[in-house]
């Protein structure tokens, strides 16, 4: 994925006021399709990714998960001695719900897959959108026992001491993006997305996940700043600005419908996993039924951030065809119109929910 070190990181005190000044008055970034500062880079044409069929929550997730670092060549030399931050999707909790936020067992496993490879440190950090309490999600998700068991320290990244960093992407208007010190402290970036859809942006998997790292304290609730900046455009920032390192997304209860929160539960009964996001976001697509092309942040990364092309992508472990499974979608919702990898009609919910 590139070194970090790169990003000309800037540290800074920042205020409220003063950073959405600068949103104000910063004017369109580089062109698509571009670096920023140079012409579109020549295709980096092979990425990986890993299916783990994981029919429920009480399987082995460590296993699995452990399996899939090996196949994909994330080996013991290069976890040992690591600090790895998991950021978890956590949006909302009520009972029964295993749909709306990355499960617990999941995140149990790659603590345990990580600190077996040699991990000196996992913690868990993320900044809720809806809720300014993450502690509150914590506890009623049940993450905040598993993480007591563990030993694993959680960072709230909503209120985190930040920097400024420059903004490598240069998709929205804004000039600098406002990170949490706590990225600064980790080797590894791994995201831990939800498998779900998504009422603005099609799709909510490990690109998008990564909007919950930016702290609510400065983009408010639910991260407000980065919708008017423009969702399509500041996931792709962030992801170049921040550089992720590893992609595991929780397929074995997904969201279709009116997602992140309003949607039903859909079983797809897998874990997905791999180095690049783009490629795991479009293989988790395509499990789901949706074309990659036809979602905006993703069509947009191809050939820059990572391939989202089929004949690009070396699949090990289960193949698509034998997990794939159509998650529903929202006739009312612009974002779900026309992103199907083949015809059929959409889910027409009795009574229609915004997010």
């Amino acid at each position: 994925m590139g070194d970090r070190r790169d990003c000309k990181y800037e540290r800074a005190r920042f205020t409220r006021r003063a950073f959405l000044l600068t949103l104000v008055a910063g004017g369109v970034g580089a062109l698509y399709g571009r670096w920023p500062g140079g012409q579109q880079k020549a295709r980096k044409l092979r990425a990986t990714t890993y299916i783990a069929k994981v029919p429920n929550y009480s399987q082995d997730i460590a296993r699995s998960i452990r399996s899939g670092l090996r196949e994909l060549g994330l080996s013991p030399s290069e976890i040992k001695g690591k600090r790895i931050l998991l950021k978890p999707n956590l949006v909302d909790v009520y009972a029964g719900a295993t749909h709306i936020s990355t499960h617990p067992s999941v995140v149990r496993g790659a603590v345990e897959a990580f600190l077996a490879n040699g991990a000196l440190r996992v913690l868990v950090a993320e900044g809720t959108a809806h809720y300014r309490d993450s502690l509150f999600l914590l506890e009623e998700s049940g993450l905040a026992e598993v993480l007591a068991q563990e030993k694993v320290d959680f960072v709230d990244l909503n209120y985190d001491q930040v920097y400024t960093a420059h903004n490598l992407c240069g998709r929205s208007r804004l000039k600098e993006l406002i990170l949490p010190e706590t990225l600064q402290k980790v080797d590894m970036i791994i995201s831990m997305a939800k498998m779900k859809t998504h009422h603005w942006a099609g799709v909510t998997l490990s690109m998008k996940n990564l909007m919950g790292v930016m702290p609510g304290s400065f983009y408010g609730w639910p991260k407000n700043v980065l919708h008017w900046a423009g969702i399509e455009k500041t996931i792709l920032d962030i992801h170049a600005t921040i550089r992720p390192h590893f992609a595991i997304v929780d397929g074995v209860v997904g969201m279709g419908g009116d997602g992140p929160i309003m949607g039903s539960p859909h079983k797809a009964g897998v874990v997905v996993m791999g180095r690049n996001l783009p490629a795991v976001d479009a293989t988790c697509t395509r499990i789901m039924g949706i074309n990659p092309r036809k979602v905006e942040h993703l069509a947009k990364s191809d050939g820059w951030l990572g391939t989202i092309r089929e004949s690009e992508i070396q699949q090990r472990g289960e193949t698509v065809a034998s997990v794939q499974t159509e998650f529903a979608l929202v006739d009312k919702i612009p974002a779900h119109k026309g992103i199907t990898l083949k015809e059929r009609a959409l889910h027409r919910p009795i009574q229609y929910h915004g997010v």
